[in-house]
């Protein structure tokens, strides 16, 4: 990696390593994106076209929502360049981190990793934005797998802080803290987790998606008042304190008793509570009230946090227009 900013390569011109790019060059980094399947000339020029285009209208939404100027977003757009499939071998020579975006196709990620660890050097970090495939099942195409992991990015991937960082069973950890240091440096918030499928967030909202369909299957509640649910209630409260920290904040008693009511009142398992909270209940683990739960609060004035946790929230309902003044009978 280089002294000043790496630069970046991206393997695939399509949505992923669009986002990416943005992403990147928005913090000063020079990004080329690499055509992977051969084409002629005209074919190249109409999709180098397309995407500089649609990093371009990226970047204007940018300069709508007051992020950037107008100024700056042709600063921003001189940074990303198009490299056609011949051209990988060059377009690689000078990357020092480089980004698999290609479509979820086992074989074909494998050919494009392959080729890609020909033309860099051992030390040069390789990811792959896979949100299915374990890495552990590419990495072997990998020349030197010890500096190969994946990174998976949320879409959009130039707005969504949260990047998922799985390192393989080769994988170097010193490369994924270099990665881990890479993102932060450009304002993502990035997570470390095993190797798994679903990773993070994916695992948990393809339970949450599949059981807001469900219920409109059960004819629970209507799409509409479903998602205003969401918005105004799960998805608020979860912008301010994480699953495990909400469990925490109630505590773990409480969700073990819901579980076991839910399970047996809708007759499914997947309510059932897994055993951690049991455990963490047989330890005195319940949560802020006894100074630890999944996480650790001893030493922690929790009344302080708890104001400050709800300030947060405060401030969220002031964001969506939330907040009325109190009322006042003013004739009693």
């Amino acid at each position: 990696m280089t002294a000043s900013r790496p630069k970046i390569a991206c393997l695939g011109a399509g949505r992923m390593g669009r986002g990416i790019a943005v992403a990147f060059a928005y913090a000063g980094h020079a990004v080329t994106m690499i055509d992977v399947k051969a084409r002629s000339a005209d074919q190249f020029a109409t999709l180098e076209a397309e995407a500089l285009g649609e990093i371009r209208k990226t970047l204007a939404s940018l300069v709508r929502f007051g992020l950037l100027t107008d100024n700056d977003a042709d600063a921003v757009l001189v940074r990303v360049s198009v490299a056609p499939a011949r051209n990988m071998a060059t377009a690689l020579a000078s990357a020092d981190i480089v980004f698999e975006g290609v479509p979820e196709v086992v074989d074909l990620k494998r050919e494009v990793l392959a080729a890609a660890s020909k033309c860099v050097g051992p030390d040069v970090i390789i990811a792959s934005t896979t949100s299915t495939i374990l890495v552990d099942d590419i990495s072997g195409s990998v020349e030197h797998p010890q500096r190969f992991l994946n990174v998976h990015w949320l879409n959009p991937a130039y707005l969504i802080p949260l990047v998922e960082i799985s390192p393989g069973a080769a994988t170097d950890p010193a490369v994924t803290a270099r990665i881990k240091a890479l993102l932060e440096g450009i304002g993502k918030m990035p997570v470390v987790c095993a190797a798994t499928p679903g990773f993070i967030v994916p695992r948990i909202q393809a339970l949450a998606m599949n059981e807001a369909a469900r219920m409109v299957e059960e004819g629970v509640a209507s799409a509409e008042d479903i998602d205003k649910a969401i918005r105004y209630g799960f998805g608020f409260r979860y912008a301010v304190m994480g699953l495990l920290e909400f469990i925490d904040w109630g505590g773990g008693d409480i969700l073990y008793y819901a579980s076991r009511y839910l399970e047996g009142a809708l007759g499914s398992d997947r309510y059932r509570a897994p055993e951690v909270i049991s455990r963490n209940m047989q330890d005195g683990r319940f949560g802020m009230r006894t100074g630890a739960g999944f996480l650790d609060y001893s030493g922690l004035d929790v009344d302080a946090y708890r104001e400050q946790r709800l300030a947060t929230m405060v401030d969220l309902l002031r964001h969506f227009g939330l907040t009325r003044p109190p009322v006042f009978d003013r004739e009693l």
